[in-house]
């Protein structure tokens, strides 16, 4: 009879025999013991921290793109807002001929995504009236209505409704730096409103009393959403001084003005290219997500799903065009955010710990390791003399007291394991993927990995 057999109880449960096997396994590694000593005194991210790898890293690369002052999403999950805004920013500041500090407005988007993610939300319970309560769907709809992450698409919709404004227009307030009050009250709100909603269909409300009840809701929202993070901007005074101490006045414009005039960025260009190794999912296929969005009557998530190579290949030749890259990745995994360092050997588990994670990435969308949960923005890459990518460049969101003021490394091995998506012009593209924008979206659940929302802070 096997060791394992003799300690074994019969239905599943730990016994002593097996707790002190355990013990005596774990006493007889003398490393073992030194890592329990140094883990229970310090932090443990810095005593797995690989010296001899870290060496190797630099901040030097082939194709570097002119950079900004590194801007702070402070205590928000409002990266993928950041991304885009720093992606679309870099026009603005050439047009406008202003400083590197220049920033367009992230709470002016923040409160419209805030507010027509409310609206998406009792919509969604609208089309949803007759599923039952404690069904997968209701409850997955339940948990986060108004978070605060988002997906490119997402981001493309509330540009085109409500335009840019510069920062010093409507500047970060306490609710739109710190979203945890105001997202856990409208949170609480919206599931009152879901469940009266409900109530109503039940007792025989049709479909107009419903809509004209949810106006009513929206009001208080909209309320709770001012309250938090001021009035929005629909119309302001426009004047400046360029760097070179030109004075400029534009008068009164709208938000959307400001965009036409001094961002000039073609969304409607832009395309976004995810990798999802899983079985489920098809190369060059196109996928949606089923309840993901935020602006009713605005575009559907599109992914088109292709090899790790075309993702790379993309990104390499629009930064080669003197682009930025908008990016989705799992940022989680084998990082420092201290130095500002991705790379999959950072960190030494096998010697500390004597064991380290051996899945796939598949596995690890399979298995719920991993997702997309952080934007950030290409601004350069480190091209071997045989043109293939050693190291990105990375534009964070986290302020400018990290990394190379606010600036960050990935290797290129990290951006196979933990790369999900990036959005490039269409011309950066060959003809056999854009063709796949032609196809029907397969529609994604919910709770599908690929609905994941970028909201690290």
């Amino acid at each position: 009879m096997t060791v394992s057999k003799i300690l074994a109880s019969p239905d599943g449960a730990l016994t002593p025999e097996a707790l002190e096997r355990f013990q005596r396994a774990f006493e007889s590694e003398p490393r073992y013991v030194a890592s329990m000593n140094a883990a229970c005194a310090a932090p443990s991210g810095k005593l797995v921290l690989n010296r001899r790898r870290l060496v190797q890293f630099n901040n030097s690369y082939s194709i570097h793109l002119p950079e900004n002052k590194a801007t702070s999403q402070k205590a928000s999950g409002r990266c993928w807002l950041f991304a885009g805004l720093n992606t679309l920013r870099r026009a603005a500041i050439k047009n406008l001929n202003v400083g590197e500090d220049f920033e367009i407005s992230q709470s002016h988007l923040a409160f419209w995504d805030k507010f027509e993610k409310a609206n998406y939300f009792l919509e969604s319970m609208l089309l949803t009236l007759d599923e039952p309560t404690d069904g997968r769907l209701v409850s997955f709809l339940m948990q986060n209505p108004v978070q605060d992450g988002g997906q490119w698409d997402m981001f493309v919709n509330l540009v085109r409704k409500y335009g840019c404004v510069p920062k010093s227009v409507q500047p970060e307030t306490e609710g739109s730096s710190s979203t945890g009050a105001v997202t856990t009250l409208v949170t609480r709100k919206l599931r009152e409103y879901a469940a009266e909603l409900r109530r109503m269909h039940a007792q025989g409300s049709d479909l107009e009393a419903l809509r004209q009840r949810k106006q009513a809701m929206l009001e208080e929202v909209y309320r709770i959403l001012v309250i938090h993070y001021g009035e929005p901007t629909r119309r302001f005074w426009w004047q400046w001084r360029d760097k070179d101490k030109g004075f400029h006045r534009d008068g009164w414009m709208t938000p959307t003005d400001f965009f036409r005039r001094y961002v000039q960025a073609d969304l409607d260009e832009q395309v976004c290219l995810i990798h999802c190794p899983q079985e489920s999912k098809e190369m060059h296929q196109l996928y949606t997500v089923r309840f993901l969005g935020n602006v009713v009557g605005g575009d559907i998530i599109r992914y088109i799903n292709v090899p790790i190579e075309v993702l790379k290949n993309a990104a390499i030749a629009q930064l080669k065009d003197g682009c930025a890259v908008w990016f989705g990745c799992d940022v989680g995994k084998n990082f420092d955010g201290e130095l500002g360092w991705m790379d999959l050997e950072i960190h030494d588990f096998q010697s500390f710990y004597g064991t380290t994670v051996r899945m796939t990435k598949a596995e690890r969308l399979d298995y719920g390791d991993t997702a997309m949960n952080h934007a950030m923005v290409f601004t350069g890459v480190d091209l071997d003399d045989e043109g293939r990518p050693r190291q990105w460049r990375v534009e964070n969101s986290w302020g400018d007291e990290r990394a190379d003021k606010g600036y960050y490394a990935m290797s290129d091995a990290w951006f196979d394991e933990h790369m999900f998506e990036v959005v490039v012009a269409k011309k950066h593209l060959a003809a056999d993927v854009l063709a796949v924008l032609e196809q029907e979206p397969i529609e994604l659940e919910p709770w599908d990995p690929m609905g994941s929302l970028a909201m690290a802070d």
